[in-house]
């Protein structure tokens, strides 16, 4: 019985995700079709492939053999369709898609795009904003940036240079006042929310007893810029950007602000194809500059 590409898929995508509905969930097909295939896959090996249990599922020695095999085919295969989704689109070579959140698309990634250029680059890039975690397993896109560290053995995270933060605020807000000379607990404090987990400079607030001090929560960077730039109050933001407005003070903080640490994640599987590496190359050179 010939193999199906889809089977195979279905069972790298059980390694990937852990549970069935969430590799049903990234294939985009209802969880009795993931349980068919497999059953059709391992009747086609003569193998099992996947530990059905009470609690859930896990792949066997066969199974975690057979989907190490069988990722770069499934890899292949995907780029054949966004390669024929490209063509009926009038694009000639597939993009590498890139998930990051507006602030990094917008004031990092897209100002560096000549660079990318420069460097040699023959195929375009879809620079994806969005603030939620794309599954990468499921081939949401090819390279994610995230500010917390991922999970997941099949993901593969490497170290952007830090983002140094610091405290601003607008001249009018000001007032005159000596930037040195500020009390925090007595200005009105524009912080980041928790969208992206407790970053470290949530407990640097907290730590310094600010907290009865915010005045604004956002998981927006712009919006933050914004406020101060309004004359809102005290924004907590990355330096390189508050600094290239031209129109905000840096306050003194009251002790070392912890470093933003950035993060590009891409999947094992896709590592070692040309494209991927030379937008990861990119990518890095682009936060690098910011220093």
């Amino acid at each position: 019985m010939p193999l199906d590409p889809q089977d195979l898929g279905d069972l790298i995508a059980i390694r990937d995700a852990g549970t069935l509905s969430a590799a049903a969930k990234a294939r985009g097909v209802a969880v009795s079709t993931v349980s068919r295939r497999i059953e059709t896959l391992e009747t086609a090996l003569g193998l099992q492939l996947v530990d059905r249990r009470t609690d859930g599922v896990q792949l066997t020695r066969d199974g975690l053999a057979v989907a190490e095999a069988a990722a770069p085919i499934a890899e292949q295969m995907r780029r054949v369709e966004r390669m024929a989704e490209s063509l009926r689109q009038g694009v000639k070579t597939v993009p590498v898609r890139i998930s990051a959140t507006e602030f990094v698309i917008s004031d990092v990634l897209a100002p560096a795009l000549d660079r990318l250029w420069a460097m040699g680059a023959d195929f375009p890039v879809h620079l994806q904003s969005q603030a939620d975690v794309v599954s990468l397993a499921g081939r949401d896109a090819d390279l994610a940036i995230r500010m917390v560290r991922p999970e997941g053995a099949s993901l593969y995270a490497r170290k952007l240079a830090d983002l140094r933060l610091g405290l601003f605020a607008s001249a009018g807000y000001l007032a005159g006042r000596e930037p040195a000379e500020i009390n925090l607990q007595d200005e009105r404090m524009l912080v980041y929310d928790d969208s992206y987990g407790r970053l470290p400079e949530l407990d640097w607030v907290v730590r310094h007893g600010l907290t009865d001090a915010i005045a604004m929560r956002t998981g927006s960077t712009r919006g933050l810029l914004a406020a101060a730039l309004a004359g809102a109050g005290i924004a907590l933001l990355p330096v390189a950007f508050a600094l290239r407005t031209g129109a905000l003070v840096e306050i003194p903080p009251l002790s070392a602000l912890p470093s933003r640490q950035p993060w590009l994640i891409v999947h094992r599987d896709l590592r070692g194809l040309p494209a991927i590496r030379f937008a990861q190359k990119w990518v890095a050179e682009a936060f690098a500059s910011l220093q």
